[in-house]
């Protein structure tokens, strides 16, 4: 009888991150939830899903990362995949540069790219041995200038970039991939004013004609779990917007 692989999703105790656990765990991955705060959402999300669990720990620091990666493959013997999910930004108007300031780039630096990298070095043996993937969470502001704040939009590019780097590097064991979201309904967007007018303006111009869900992203991280020749890969969801 064959083993279910296992999957490592960072950032997963709420939306993109939940939709993505559930996907996954839909597709037959015993998955492995993760947060740096939000402990009791992840452990609820986790206790829903079969054989799944959670382990709280910060992406940011390289001993957190370290020892999720650690714990993740002890638990179920092997890891097959890593989503590198867990991310922040701010909500800061591009002319606004005395806002950006150098400690709103650490701060993002430091989880979305710092982050993406330590998870993804740590668990690169593990998945070297299961000829695993490692699929990783940007955005359409890492190749248009767009997004919430210009650090965020330059951490985005840098995973971009880190992907295909790594994709050159690793291969032929592992794959590397990214899924870039357009905007999506989150409980972090809905809650902010900030990315009203937005949606109005997707919801007007895009292919689509509407707003990204959860479950768009998740189904496009699924595909690429399965895509067995792809690897280096960006692939946009977002409704059809790069192409106004």
């Amino acid at each position: 009888m064959s083993v279910a692989p296992v999957a490592l999703v960072t950032g997963s105790s709420s939306g993109i991150g939940e939709a993505l656990a559930r996907a996954l765990a839909d597709d037959g991955f015993r998955v492995v939830l993760n947060s740096a705060r939000s402990a009791e959402a992840g452990r609820s999300i986790a206790a829903s899903l079969p054989d799944a669990h959670y382990i709280q720990a910060d992406i940011s620091v390289e001993a957190e990362a370290r020892r999720l990666v650690a714990e993740a493959a002890e638990r179920h013997g092997r890891l097959d995949l890593l989503v590198n999910n867990a991310g922040r930004t701010r909500a800061i108007p591009h002319a606004d540069l005395e806002g950006a300031t150098p400690e709103v780039w650490r701060e993002i630096f430091d989880l979305n790219v710092l982050g993406t990298w330590q998870t993804s070095v740590a668990a690169m043996p593990h998945l070297t041995r299961a000829n695993g993937s490692i699929v990783n969470i940007s955005s359409v502001a890492g190749s248009r200038p767009a997004g919430s704040s210009i650090p965020y939009a330059v951490s985005k590019a840098a995973i971009e970039h880190m992907t295909r780097l790594l994709a050159g590097t690793v291969g032929p064991q592992v794959r590397v991939n990214a899924v870039a979201p357009g905007l999506v309904e989150t409980p972090w967007t809905q809650g902010s004013d900030f990315f009203a007018p937005i949606a109005e303006q997707v919801r007007e111009v895009t292919p689509l004609r509407r707003v990204g869900r959860t479950e768009d992203v998740a189904q496009a991280v699924v595909a690429l779990t399965r895509a067995t020749y792809t690897t280096g890969q960006v692939l946009l969801v977002d409704g059809g917007a790069h192409l106004i």
